[in-house]
């Protein structure tokens, strides 16, 4: 993978946490306030997935025209810098416990995370068998 490449692709990346962010802003001051904990952890983690998949499709067109093994290697580069901006941003920034940043795993307490996480890694390359 370019250099070019791996610049488009976090410059997408970036629209992707932005509207990651704006998901989780949303879900703290709208779903759990009206819907509780319980239904808005899962609600806003297929909202976030359905988000990433539609940004990866809508921005396809800045990164197409390669191999498709090409396009797992993006979705590794999104799901590295997804994982490294939650930890550092989460420990660092908002002071949260290692223990309370690993609960975003915890898919039996209805967070879905690992689902965005999978929708990071594989929507390049399906995006890239829909648009062939």
């Amino acid at each position: 993978m370019s250099f070019h490449l791996f610049q488009k692709a976090a410059f997408i990346w970036i629209i992707i946490a932005a509207f990651a962010i704006a998901n989780g802003i949303f879900k703290e001051s709208f779903l759990e306030p009206y819907l509780g904990k319980v239904i808005a952890l899962p609600a806003s983690g297929i909202t976030l997935s359905i988000i990433i998949f539609s940004v990866i499709l809508l921005s396809f067109r800045l990164i197409e025209g390669y191999r498709h093994v090409t396009y797992l290697y993006i979705g590794l580069q999104w799901v590295s810098m997804t994982l490294i901006f939650e930890f550092i941003f989460g420990h660092y920034i908002m002071e949260r416990s290692w223990q309370e940043l690993f609960q975003v795993f915890n898919i039996f307490e209805g967070n879905l995370f690992l689902l965005a996480l999978l929708v990071t890694l594989f929507s390049p390359l399906l995006v890239f068998y829909i648009k062939k």
